[in-house]
């Protein structure tokens, strides 16, 4: 392990969320005000997912009065607090900027079936099971 690969380690969180393209989040990310430090609840459709272990990121998007917003999230950063899954999308692509032209209900994802055993899965997995491949309830 070189230099490098040792400082990304280290820069990795413990437990990565579990979530995928198309799935409704909501990201509860810390704000500094002044001296105090409150957390902003971001809730939008995954729309990419890019990069890899410590710099890896995703992008939500969502409707605020009318208007469409994105926000780019670092999956590793501090300032992100959590991710909870809302709902989880049935997509066919690894991005879904088509949506981005798309207006009123076409911009709706479609609910993925439950798993088998009838639960979401929510959980978290260890950063090395996650690079590996490996995902939590299926």
């Amino acid at each position: 392990m070189n230099r490098l690969e040792r400082v990304q380690a280290t820069l990795v969180k413990k437990h990565v969320p579990v979530f995928e393209i198309g799935d409704t989040v909501r990201v509860h990310v810390k704000v500094m005000e002044g001296e105090k430090e409150r957390v902003q609840v971001f809730e939008g459709a995954v729309i990419s997912r890019k990069g890899g272990r410590n710099t890896e990121t995703f992008t939500v998007r969502k409707s605020s009065y009318g208007v469409w917003v994105e926000r780019i999230f670092p999956v590793h950063s501090p300032v992100v607090e959590k991710v909870d899954v809302v709902r989880q999308g049935r997509v066919r692509r690894a991005k879904l900027y088509y949506l981005r032209t798309k207006k009123g209900k076409m911009t709706r994802v479609a609910e993925r079936e439950y798993l088998a055993e009838g639960k979401p899965k929510t959980e978290t997995v260890p950063v090395g099971a996650a690079s590996e491949g490996v995902t939590a309830g299926v």
